[in-house]
């Protein structure tokens, strides 16, 4: 896996069907993890409070990660595209800073309006071992042109 790829949960597969999931509507997030946790497309069941006591903390990032703001779920010729706004956390000097203790290494995207706050996938944020801050500048998570993820039949 390579820097920026995003990785959809296996288990999302199975919840896509039992409706756990409304893309289009529920308050889907974006938490930052600490290297200290590292997930897999073979998490077991995975929700939001499997890696949230390795969170990232500190200025300008709020426990639990931020919103990804207009999120759409569409389809056409087969192809269905999740999307949404890119996510910013502003620079501060008292943030999280670059470090295989404090810097984030993962982004766990996830229904906050599901019961369970179920998973539905992580994008790596680290290169090797260095992790990512917002102590020297905005970090943003920028999704790719063609959406968040697409699922094609």
């Amino acid at each position: 896996m390579a820097r920026g790829d995003l990785v959809l949960f296996e288990e999302f597969a199975l919840t896509i069907g039992l409706e756990r999931f409304q893309l289009e509507t529920d308050t889907i997030k974006v938490a930052l993890i600490k290297i200290a946790a590292t997930p897999t497309a073979a998490s077991a069941t995975p929700t939001y409070s499997d890696w949230s006591a390795n969170e990232v903390s500190g200025s300008n990032y709020t426990a639990g990660g931020a919103t990804i703001a207009s999120n759409t779920y569409t389809e056409v010729d087969g192809t269905a595209k999740f999307d949404g706004g890119n996510v910013t956390w502003t620079q501060h000097a008292s943030g999280f800073a670059v470090g295989a203790s404090t810097g984030a290494a993962w982004g766990i995207i996830y229904s906050d309006t599901a019961t369970s706050k179920s998973a539905i996938g992580f994008v790596e944020l680290k290169s090797g071992s260095t992790t990512v801050g917002n102590v020297a500048g905005d970090l943003t998570i920028s999704w790719h042109a063609s959406g968040i993820f697409t699922l094609s039949v």
